[in-house]
């Protein structure tokens, strides 16, 4: 009988020591092998499937609740631990960021983009030829660079490049230097530049080409009922001959049909083409250019023709491949949900531009499109009947494939997540 009495607590033990060992094993570890950190929102349960004999307990019930042995209730924005224990013991932990609760309704519509430069932006420089036949540009030669910004012109800020050009002719027919501040990255300097008569035209120039503003069309991403806060386009609008983003001085977002779509094959990407019906007619102001998207306010909330009630979104970490759909528009007004397949998810800690690699698989959009093209950028991406990422890129080789960003990494640019921080068509360069 004490034989018996000793070896019960040792096969007690014994056994605690295989579960331990079983829990290293390839059988075992998928459940746990955790993130170091794990992000919800509040409001949308999360489960992790675990084993018999084992279960989850939260340091902080108040943030985030279990239920059951291994299903997560976020109740609240902010940070707890989440243990998964054997018994008393815990055996793994999960580091858990509970982010406000937040539903938007996806866009899928077309939209036209109108950006105003911060500034006016330098594009290139302008030779004029004087008298003994030499090239001169004399904003090159005071140092003004391509992908500088002119913010002032003698103290006074600009407006738009047509005020820039009535300056520089004031300044040279009353035979004056003028001084000139520009934005160059992050710095900010003064030059002083001389006028000179261009005598292809008989007025006054500093040898630059300027732009103050950029044109396109893309598709809106989300909006939140509450606030108006949308993002759109996926990807930053970056300046066609410097190929560098615009630092956005305002801007607008314009009501967009699609008249019709230029196919993309392999090798060479198709696009949308749109007019914009209501011209003077805004239905958002922009105030940013970032590189995930441009974001801002609309005017009113839409009625969106395929949701009644907002979705929830998908933290980055719970997108994963397989199938999911686009709303887009390619032809009029009218909002579709295409097919597609997410292929490869990339594993990010940090907001990066390139988040996972999609296929289009719905038949109707491969006849009509080729795939992704140009203005299908911001198209949002639906994944569990929630708002998981935006389409950003096509691939050139392929057109059926591209890129696409989580909507976790477009919320972050917004207020909306509070505790975190297409090609366009430019106007046309004039010479000042």
């Amino acid at each position: 009988m004490q034989r018996d009495g000793r070896w019960r607590p040792n096969r007690v033990l014994v056994g605690v020591f295989v579960l331990l060992i079983l829990v290293q094993t390839p059988l075992f570890a998928p459940y746990f092998t955790l993130a170091p950190e794990k992000r919800l929102f509040a409001g949308t349960p999360f489960s992790l499937p675990l084993p018999p004999l084992f279960r989850l307990a939260s340091s902080d019930p108040s943030v985030i609740d279990v239920f059951g042995d291994a299903a997560l209730e976020p109740r609240a924005a902010g940070k707890a631990t989440v243990d998964v224990r054997l018994g008393a013991l815990p055996v793994a932990r999960m580091n858990v960021r509970v982010f406000p609760e937040l539903r938007v309704y996806p866009g899928g519509q077309s939209i036209g983009v109108k950006l105003k430069t911060d500034g006016v932006l330098v594009v290139g420089y302008k030779k004029i030829v004087t008298a003994d036949g030499r090239g001169v540009s004399p904003a090159e030669d005071a140092a003004i660079r391509v992908g500088d910004r002119i913010k002032k012109v003698d103290g006074k800020p600009l407006k738009d490049a047509g005020e820039l050009g009535h300056l520089i002719e004031a300044a040279g027919r009353a035979g004056r230097p003028m001084t000139v501040e520009l934005a160059r990255g992050e710095d900010v300097l003064t030059v002083t530049v001389r006028p000179l008569l261009d005598p292809e035209d008989n007025s006054y120039k500093l040898g630059l080409f300027v732009r103050d503003s950029a044109a396109g069309v893309g598709t809106l991403t989300f909006y939140d009922p509450n606030t108006r806060i949308y993002g759109a386009l996926g990807h930053v609008i970056s300046d066609l001959d410097t190929r560098r983003p615009i630092a956005a001085g305002g801007g607008v977002i314009l009501p967009s049909t699609v008249s019709d779509v230029d196919r993309g094959w392999p090798g060479r990407p198709g696009a949308i083409r749109a007019i914009f019906p209501e011209e003077g007619k805004k239905i958002g102001d922009i105030e940013k250019n970032t590189p995930f998207g441009i974001f801002g306010r609309l005017t009113a909330v839409p009625t969106h023709p395929l949701f009644r009630d907002p979705l929830p979104v998908a933290p980055a970490d719970e997108v994963h491949p397989g199938p999911a759909k686009i709303l887009t528009v390619v032809e009029g007004d009218r909002i579709e949900a295409y097919d597609i397949e997410i292929e490869s998810v990339f594993r990010q800690d940090a907001p990066s531009t390139k988040s996972m690699i999609i296929r289009v698989t719905d038949p109707r959009l491969l006849e009509k499109t080729g795939g992704i093209v140009q203005g299908m950028s911001g198209s949002p991406i639906l994944q569990d009947d929630r708002l998981a990422g935006a389409v950003t890129h096509v691939f050139v080789s392929d057109s059926a494939r591209g890129y696409g960003v989580f909507i976790e990494w477009m919320l972050r640019m917004t207020d909306l997540i509070p505790e975190v921080e297409t090609a366009p068509e430019e106007s046309p360069a004039r010479a000042a």
